[in-house]
């Protein structure tokens, strides 16, 4: 299976692991892929392997394409049980992210009031006032925290055109007092340069918990590898491994899912 774009700014429904029936949102061009970060895991591929030419879809065409797609699924009666903003890089990224949340609620509330509203976002923009304010009012404010090693994420999450401090992201995911979702990546292998990328043992696992229970998520929701990575050296975590890990953050008194 080659690695994914997605059609923009409309795609799906499709089912996810941890979501289920989940209408894609992607706010990225619909040729390519923009992001803040270019992890050697990302299903979509690396940033240099697909440079849009298209411009991101504006706030009125996304509001206009979900109306029609939210029409279309009542008339089947074919709800969503969540719309999910993912796709080809990073949400929040949008000039017009929380005007298009907005949107998202008023369409939503009028045509499938039972679905949530999801945000997959890897936490590059939640120091932006108007992305913080967006993602308090969103049901699933879902934030990326794969590691809290500076060296591994530079290896493996690769921070572009940023100055990316894990420290601050902590703070700022403290700021949410509880409304958010951990969700981090746990897998094995080397990367394309030799280098060991397994953030399975104590070493990574225990400051990691540490930070997580000092944010106090609503949730977490850890994963591994599910499909074709562009960095071709990399294995899926076990199910013996990650329930492992679930087992401590259920231990220390916080909800949390894995999914294999």
């Amino acid at each position: 299976m080659s690695t994914i774009i997605y059609p923009a700014p409309i795609f799906g429904p499709v089912h996810s692991r941890r979501l289920g029936i989940s209408l894609g949102i992607n706010l990225m061009p619909a040729d390519g892929k923009i992001c803040t970060f270019d992890c050697i895991y990302c299903e979509c591929g690396f940033n240099q392997s697909h440079i849009p030419s298209q411009r991101r879809p504006t706030r009125e065409e996304v509001k206009q394409k979900l109306e029609c797609k939210l029409q279309e699924m009542a008339q089947q009666k074919q709800y969503p049980d969540v719309l999910t903003f993912a796709g080809n890089g990073e949400p929040t990224a949008h000039p017009n992210f929380k005007e298009i949340i907005l949107d998202t609620r008023m369409l939503r509330d009028q045509y499938c009031p039972e679905a949530k509203i999801s945000v997959l976002s890897n936490s590059t923009f939640i120091h932006h006032p108007n992305v913080f304010e967006a993602l308090m009012l969103v049901d699933n404010n879902i934030l990326k925290l794969d590691t809290i090693d500076e060296n591994y994420i530079q290896r493996v999450d690769r921070p572009t055109g940023l100055r990316y401090k894990v420290e601050d992201v902590i703070k700022d995911m403290k700021r949410f007092k509880g409304h958010i979702i951990i969700q981090t990546m746990f897998l094995k292998g080397k990367d394309m340069h030799g280098n060991d990328v397994n953030n399975l043992s104590d070493h990574y696992v225990l400051p990691w918990l540490a930070a997580v229970k000092a944010i106090q998520p609503q949730s977490v929701m850890i994963y591994t590898i599910d499909r074709e990575t562009p960095d071709h050296t990399l294995f899926k975590a076990t199910p013996q491994e990650l329930d492992a890990i679930k087992e401590r953050v259920i231990a220390a008194g916080i909800s949390c899912l894995a999914s294999y």
